[in-house]
């Protein structure tokens, strides 16, 4: 994560995490009704319903052109009732519980409601719209009350835990015990063993929590939607990059504002003009726009929605019997617990604080030595450091641009995962697709046996939310005689070509795209039983691990070599330019890595409550960042009204985790290095260990596997410059 970016929300949530994300926050159905007697009637009243037939396409991508928003209520409903009848026929069956006729057979439910929310959900974000926003709010009460259903179903956890009590003695395989641990420990996480008063208090506090979740998101949009920048005097674009201006033009235009420029707070926007622009004043106006989405006291407000929602979540833990929040997440991620976060974190921070401190010096004198009357503030970092950077380095990344188009940079992508682990692409234009800007490949392993489909979706627009993430429509599993192929999608939110030019990327865009790549080889590479052990289901704090590693290989001459070539004259980019990156590749790390770090340590501040007192955001804010530490030159990467990872997405305590997996990446490709960076046998080890296996296994005994050993920290902090190299 650099800059402004947004790295997967949701980059790189499995479907089923997905489900639980939005459901688990309870499904009954408001019919006395059999639910398989409501799902057949249902799909007889609903006959052109898309989601009630194979959808008759390639791989059965979904059939975006057949599917309408009126289409998914009638679906989750549909699918919701199918899953009840299902868990009702477990429950009932007169077999003692058995790990097929339990735990496999609840594995293998519900199929329907899958289908639908692997649509739903990935639009929610991709490209919404009024309809779809009005949807989530009446179907995700509907899937927490689903999720509760199952879940504080007493008849049913009865027979998972008979399973359960005999796992000693039942020989399963490793991926069959941990579906059985799994699944175990869903139940008792999801208030199997409460009262049936507490069962009823953590069913209405789930879906509290999750009405306040969309609230929080759709709010951020139309803050994020509703700032503009409208410049109508040319000389206040002075020192921004052509292209840049040529693209807030075609903004402007788009937005009834003919003969403008406008500039948004969409990353593509706001970082070339913080970098870039020469006019202060307009340079603080879009940061603060930016820092201040959802905190302007309208209707889009979220500081008491998110603060409600720890409340909320303070109040769920101590119910669950947790200290905090934190405690209650954690405990299914690789780092256990907050105490061994705030370990983690303590030992990086004063490194990154101290380099911080020392770029803010360097800046301060450049604006002395420029006769500048001001001491340097959060709207000038960008600015500044840029102007260092040219000065140490004769290097600025919109000299990177004419060598990283988007296509060349997907060729190098492919040309990557091709030397890595074998696999081949061949574009379709034939298929079906949720907008015009998406792109398909089908995906050939080494033996030229079919693997996936790919989608990418790549250029920023408003039906879209900020960043970049990986997700599926169908994930790889092989169960129950069914053998599923995956469907992965990449979605970015690059600049649109402008003019007769294709769209050119930043070093740093580029990098996010082999960063999502990752993500997708993750699924695309998937090979396991379980769908719910596909891909990138995994620990939140793990499965940021193989992107992270991916991005490596973009940095290497030999790969740049290969595809970074001008778009014009296509001159491979000049090896001296490739040595100012490298150079440059350790430049404000204090700030990229303390900025980080200090949205870290405020979502883990808002999570180890201890009371569910509703706090006042701004003023906990404040305290937070004050208690940290934090310079005043330097805004947390994320303030907390418009940090949807912890309070619309799935990363609630564990924002942390980029860090955490950025030292398995770092470590990992030092195995790289040391063999060679297209080692076969690396290779091939990285894939067996890490990419095929999803969430199969205990995931850092898959690591120590592969690398023979645990991950060192001092990997990292060379990378970022915070240590001396070797």
């Amino acid at each position: 994560m650099k800059g402004l970016t947004l790295k997967p929300l949701v980059s790189a949530m499995a479907l089923t995490v997905m489900l639980s994300a939005c459901a688990n926050d309870n499904v009954q159905t408001n019919t006395t009704q059999a639910p398989n007697v409501v799902a057949s009637n249902i799909i007889e009243q609903n006959a052109n319903n898309p989601f009630f037939k194979p959808y008759g396409t390639f791989m059965e991508i979904p059939d975006f052109d057949k599917i309408k928003d009126e289409h998914y209520l009638p679906g989750f409903k549909a699918g919701i009732a199918a899953q009840k009848a299902e868990i009702a026929a477990i429950v009932a069956n007169p077999e003692k519980p058995t790990f097929e006729n339990t735990i496999e057979a609840m594995e293998f439910s519900g199929e329907l409601v899958t289908k639908v929310a692997s649509v739903f959900y990935n639009l929610t974000g991709a490209h919404t719209n009024p309809a779809i926003q009005e949807i989530s709010k009446e179907v995700s009460p509907m899937l927490s009350a689903a999720s509760d259903d199952i879940l504080l179903n007493d008849e049913l956890f009865k027979r998972v835990k008979a399973v359960y009590l005999q796992k000693d003695s039942l020989n399963l395989n490793t991926a069959k015990a941990k579906l059985l641990e799994d699944t175990y420990k869903r139940f008792t996480r999801g208030g199997a063993n409460l009262s049936a008063e507490d069962k009823a208090t953590l069913r209405s506090l789930n879906e509290q929590i999750g009405k306040l979740n969309l609230e929080f998101g759709d709010n951020l949009l139309a803050e994020t939607n509703a700032f503009e920048l409208v410049i109508d005097n040319k000389a206040d674009l002075a020192g921004l990059p052509q292209d840049i201006i040529d693209s807030a033009a075609a903004t402007a235009t788009k937005r009834g504002h003919d003969g403008k420029w406008v500039f948004t707070t969409q990353r593509p926007s706001i970082t070339p003009f913080l970098t870039y622009a020469e006019n202060r004043e307009l340079r603080e106006t879009i940061f603060k726009g930016y820092i201040e989405r959802a905190n302007n006291d309208n209707a889009n407000d979220n500081k008491k929605t998110l603060a409600k929602i720890a409340s909320l979540r303070a109040e769920k833990a101590e119910l669950m019997g947790y200290k905090t929040h934190a405690d209650f997440v954690l405990e299914e991620r690789t780092a256990k617990t907050p105490e061994n976060v705030y370990g983690l974190l303590d030992k990086v921070w004063p490194a990154a604080l101290a380099q911080a401190n020392a770029e803010v010096v360097e800046m301060q004198k450049l604006i002395d030595s420029q006769g500048g009357d001001f001491k340097l503030e959060a709207w000038d970092w960008w600015y500044y450091s840029d102007q260092i950077r040219v000065a140490k380095y004769s290097f600025n990344e919109q000299q990177t641009r004419p060598y990283f188009s988007l296509e060349a940079t997907l060729d190098g992508v492919f040309y990557t995962a091709n030397r890595l682990f074998g696999i081949t692409v061949k574009e379709r234009s034939d298929l079906p697709k949720y907008h015009p800007d998406v792109r398909t490949w089908e995906v050939y392993d080494k033996d030229g046996s079919f693997l996936a489909v790919f989608m990418g979706d790549y250029y920023v627009r408003d039906s879209k939310r900020g960043g970049a993430w990986m997700n599926s429509y169908r994930q790889q599993y092989n169960m129950n005689g069914v053998e599923s192929k995956p469907i992965i999608v990449n979605v970015l939110n690059y600049p649109r070509p402008t003019g007769d030019e294709p769209a050119l990327l930043t070093f740093d865009e580029a990098s996010t795209l082999f960063h999502e790549f990752g993500h997708a080889l993750h699924g695309i590479l998937s090979d396991v039983e379980y769908r719910s052990q596909a891909g990138t289901s995994v620990p939140r704090d793990y499965v940021e691990f193989p992107s992270q590693v991916m991005e490596n290989w973009m940095t290497q001459p030999e790969v740049l070599a290969q595809f970074a070539k001008h778009y014009q004259t296509g001159e491979v980019i000049p090896q001296e330019l490739v040595k100012k990156i490298q150079a440059a590749s350790k430049f404000n790390q204090g700030f990229a890595t303390v900025e980080y770090m200090a949205a870290t340590k405020l979502d883990l501040d808002w999570h180890t409550l201890t009371d569910n007192t509703v706090r006042d955001a701004a003023k906990f804010e404040a305290e937070s960042l004050a208690n940290m530490g934090l310079i005043k030159e330097i805004a947390p990467r994320y303030r907390s009204t418009y940090f949807s990872h912890i309070f619309a997405g799935g990363y609630s305590a564990g924002y942390y985790s980029y860090l955490w997996s950025d030292i398995l990446g770092a470590d990992a490709f030092e195995a790289f290095k040391e063999n060679g960076i297209f080692d076969p046998a690396t290779a091939q080890a990285f894939r067996d260990n890490i990419l095929s296996k999803g969430g199969s296994a205990d995931p850092m005994q898959l690591y120590r596997q592969f690398r023979g050993k645990d991950a060192g920290i001092e990997p990292l902090l060379r990378s970022r410059g915070l240590l001396e190299d070797k």
